[in-house]
């Protein structure tokens, strides 16, 4: 008798049947796992920056609260899948047990520290407890249990740095693979949004050879990447204020404008910012999941812009490692990420 495998999770669809996990209202996320899955004990979920934003701002920044609702949200939905912001983040474990027929069998082994590089939007997740909130760092601390399909990403956590710190990077590392991707030794780049993802881009950038802009609306921010040699220049501006930013940008590029522009603000509505500052037939990356796509094409369509629009999918060959390697190179972003996120 033929097996049958189901490597993109569609079984563990509760509603509406047909919909691939990532799609799906509700999953099932109950145990024990199947012959071509990985059953995970979970420690620590990221929440992606604009869904912990939201949920933040709604629980006035009261830490139980927020627990509260991720607790609600995983309870309702079988996933830790943001119904506003439509996001969801990552995760790091322990491997409990691997199914015979899963992908990755032979290659982890229970126990094994690893983080998932797929969106908990798709992943069952079931949790005991949640130990902590970390507020300033986009992090819960829990007890719980996730399936990770055979199609699932992963990554081994790296015995040279902390894990925590590997969790901060490996949580974005879809972006500064995008930059590398696409940016060119000369070019000018602007990184909107100096955070986490920002900062690691604005450093891929530097590798690349391109002249880097740093823009955020908090000084800081822009101060910071600046200060750790990520950054040329600075720009301190509200990306919801395009008109602004567009202004500023001229300034800084003596009416040029950029040839790319990396979207990582975690808030909505700084599309038509981006896309007014890069030039004709640039390249504007989206990797916000804040980022509303109808309101990038329309919008460069409404201001006449010849720009390659393209949404970051989070996913790149190689991401992973590649991210790693950027924090193992610059030093200065390294021990700012261990300050700040380890």
């Amino acid at each position: 008798m033929t097996k049958i495998l189901d490597p993109y999770g569609l079984g563990r669809v509760v509603s509406p049947k047909g919909s691939l996990p990532q799609a799906a209202d509700v999953l099932d996320p109950s145990l024990p796992g199947r012959s071509d899955e990985m059953v995970i004990d979970v420690d620590h979920l990221n929440i992606d920056a604009a869904s912990f934003r939201q949920i933040s701002t709604e629980a006035g920044g009261d830490p139980q609260r927020i627990a509260e609702t991720i607790r609600r949200i995983v309870r309702e939905r079988g996933k830790m899948h943001n119904p506003v912001t439509g996001s969801g983040g990552m995760l790091i474990g322990r491997v409990r047990e691997m199914g015979e027929d899963h992908p990755a069998r032979g290659v982890l082994h229970p126990g094994d520290r690893i983080a998932t590089l797929v969106s908990l939007t798709l992943t069952p997740l079931a949790l005991e407890e949640i130990l902590a909130v970390h507020p300033a760092i986009d992090r819960v601390d829990v007890r719980g249990h996730a399936i990770l399909f055979a199609s699932g990403v992963w990554a081994r956590l790296p015995d040279d740095m902390p894990e925590t710190l590997a969790l901060a990077a490996l949580d974005v590392c879809g972006a500064p693979a995008l930059v590398d991707r696409y940016v060119e030794a000369g070019q000018t780049v602007l990184v909107l949004g100096a955070g986490k993802s920002g900062l690691l881009c604005c450093a891929m950038a530097r590798d690349k050879g391109a002249r880097v802009i740093a823009s955020d609306v908090s000084a800081q921010a822009v101060e910071t990447a600046i200060s750790l040699g990520l950054a040329d220049e600075g720009l301190v501006a509200d990306a919801t204020r395009p008109v602004e930013v567009l202004r500023a940008v001229r300034e800084h590029t003596s009416g040029r404008l950029c040839d790319v522009v990396v979207n990582c603000s975690n808030v909505p509505r700084t599309e038509m910012a981006a896309i007014l500052s890069v030039r004709e037939r640039g390249r504007v990356i989206f990797f916000s999941t804040a980022t509303s796509f109808t309101a990038a094409a329309l919008g460069a369509e409404g201001v006449g812009k010849d720009a390659e629009l393209l949404i970051g999918n989070g996913y790149a060959q190689g991401h992973a490692e590649l991210t790693l390697d950027l924090l193992r190179r610059h030093a200065s972003l390294r021990r700012h990420f261990e300050s700040r996120y380890a």
